[in-house]
């Protein structure tokens, strides 16, 4: 009895370290962030997904209606068709601008494009945790097949243009263009704005919900049934306000799609460095907006 009580004890083993562990095993944490370059690299590889997902999302969201992807079409012009009720007949504003009907409809389809990409990117994570929590693919990938869906949409909707451009006498020009440079730049500012409503829509659900207070006021100051140069030489405004009005980046997009397509949209309406205004708002905002967006990268989809 007393050589076991006297018996020496063995010595305690030390735990082994989980992150040498890890290392030795080759292990990763799960849901980890990768580096910026690596990151762009996956996106890039997943290219295929995002263009198939915005265009099965295109097709199935008329998909219940009986019309169905005339909807695309029908949906901006009837919004156009209101406001020259209201803006144009009851509020006069269309003997004030030449070409009073190409110059509005020009103006709904574009700021309509920013308004629904931003919306569509809100929504992108918080309303596809599903897709999120049983797949692993960049996060990023949703926002930009969202407004991928929303650009495909509006080259429905400028077949409509080209019909009342012509209808309404404006005659194709070189100048019609321009419109590519105009949408890229538009397109890439978009998502970058999406890409940070996203992140801010998948821990804060309820901006859904503010976003179209914000956005409709963001309509009415980007000049969509009014003309900024008739308001900014008729009216003394402070240079603030001035200023506001003439940077604005929505109203910016939609000027050079009027200074495109519209031959009474001469380059006397646009503001001052016009295309240095929409590279600028195009890069601040896609590169800002992915960055952002990349920095929570792990935690979509958690909690």
């Amino acid at each position: 009895m007393s050589q076991v009580l006297d018996a020496p004890s063995r010595p305690a083993v030390a735990a082994p370290d989980p992150a040498e562990l890890a290392a030795r095993y080759g292990l990763t944490v799960s849901g980890a962030r990768p580096t910026l370059p690596a990151y762009v690299g996956q996106l890039w590889q997943r290219r295929h997904f995002i263009t198939a997902f915005a265009t099965a999302k295109l097709t199935a969201q008329y998909s219940q209606a009986k019309l169905g992807q005339v909807w695309q079409v029908m949906t901006p012009l009837l919004n156009a068709a209101v406001y020259y009720f209201i803006f144009g007949v009851l509020m006069n504003t269309k003997h004030a601008v030449p070409d009073y009907v190409p110059f509005l409809v020009t103006g709904v389809f574009i700021f309509t494009f920013t308004q629904s990409s931003v919306m569509a990117g809100t929504r992108a994570i918080a309303g596809s945790l599903g897709l999120v929590r049983a797949l692993h693919f960049p996060r990023a990938a949703l926002p930009i097949s969202y407004c991928l869906q929303q650009l495909q949409q509006l080259l429905f909707s400028m077949c409509a243009l080209v019909v009342i451009l012509l209808c309404f006498g404006v005659p194709p020009s070189p100048s019609w263009l321009l419109v590519i440079p105009a949408l890229t730049l538009q397109f890439t500012f978009n998502t970058g704005l999406a890409l940070v409503m996203a992140r801010l829509g998948s821990k804060t659900p309820d901006i859904a919900q503010l976003m179209p207070f914000v956005l409709r006021t963001w309509m009415y100051v980007s000049g969509v049934m009014w003309s900024i140069d008739a308001v900014l030489k008729d009216q003394h405004l402070p240079g603030v306000l001035k200023a506001l009005l003439e940077c604005n980046p929505a109203a910016i997009y939609i000027d050079l799609m009027r200074f495109a397509l519209i031959d009474t949209f001469d380059a006397s309406q646009l503001p001052h460095h016009v295309w240095a205004w929409a590279i600028g708002w195009a890069l601040l905002a896609g590169a800002g907006g992915f960055i952002y967006f990349w920095k929570a990268e792990e935690t979509y989809g958690r909690g």
